[in-house]
């Protein structure tokens, strides 16, 4: 089962792939791992079910955000263990003159306390990541993230976090114009909406990235040796 099955009509489907869309990308030599605004305003201090979690605060995901963090762990785990760069886009607190159009299409964003910025502790920067103040959805638009991923010879992005149709997708799209090869781990994203979660992560599989499990995704990571040359998977 995807996550989009059972949204995504079976006559969707066979209409993409009869078009030829959903075809494998696959990964480079040099990934990085993507860890987008996993912060307490999208996750809640702890698990609760959504209307619980946004009494705390109201851009909250609810206890799927938890879910998708302890697969955001699994990765980060690996990543960790390969020394290989891990990336944090994140909103930075906002000013009055931050808003834009943002404040005006959802206004609570405006009033998040200052502790709703920190990011979730289990899975929180160490020093070395590189962290990416932004103040818009994707997190390559107006930030220095292309200029990162150039000086550390990236070519593979695994992108998580939050949210997946909005700075996930919009981080994605990006990523897939300039030329870096995406992953998405399917379980690793979160939404507010099911649906939104499920018709983005099928839309990105068919054209801009390749959508799997986490665990999936580190069965892949581990095809690629220490020299950046891929083996044979085990």
């Amino acid at each position: 089962m995807r996550p989009w099955d059972g949204i995504i009509s079976d006559e969707e489907q066979r209409a993409y792939n009869a078009a030829g869309f959903g075809r494998p990308s696959g990964i480079g030599s040099h990934p990085a791992l993507v860890i987008i605004d996993v912060q307490y305003r999208t996750v809640g201090t702890k698990p609760m079910p959504f209307w619980e979690a946004i009494k705390e605060f109201p851009t909250s995901c609810g206890d799927v955000a938890w879910a998708a963090m302890r697969n955001i762990q699994v990765l980060l785990e690996e990543f960790r263990r390969r020394q290989w760069p891990v990336i944090y886009p994140y909103v930075a607190p906002k000013l009055r003159t931050d808003g834009g159009r943002l404040a005006d299409k959802v206004p609570a964003i405006m009033g998040i306390p200052s502790h709703g910025y920190e990011f979730v502790a289990d899975i929180a920067p160490r020093e070395g990541d590189i962290l990416i103040p932004k103040k818009h959805p994707s997190a390559f638009f107006a930030t220095p993230m292309t200029s990162h991923l150039i000086d550390l010879g990236v070519d593979t992005l695994v992108v998580t976090g939050c949210s997946t149709s909005g700075c996930v997708r919009g981080s994605v799209m990006d990523a897939f114009a300039l030329n870096f090869r995406v992953l998405v781990a399917e379980d690793a994203v979160y939404d507010r909406s099911r649906v939104s979660h499920a018709v983005n992560l099928f839309d990105m599989a068919s054209k801009y990235a390749d959508v799997a499990p986490a665990r999936e995704v580190v069965e892949k990571l581990r095809t690629i040796g220490g020299d950046g040359s891929h083996r044979a998977a085990a």
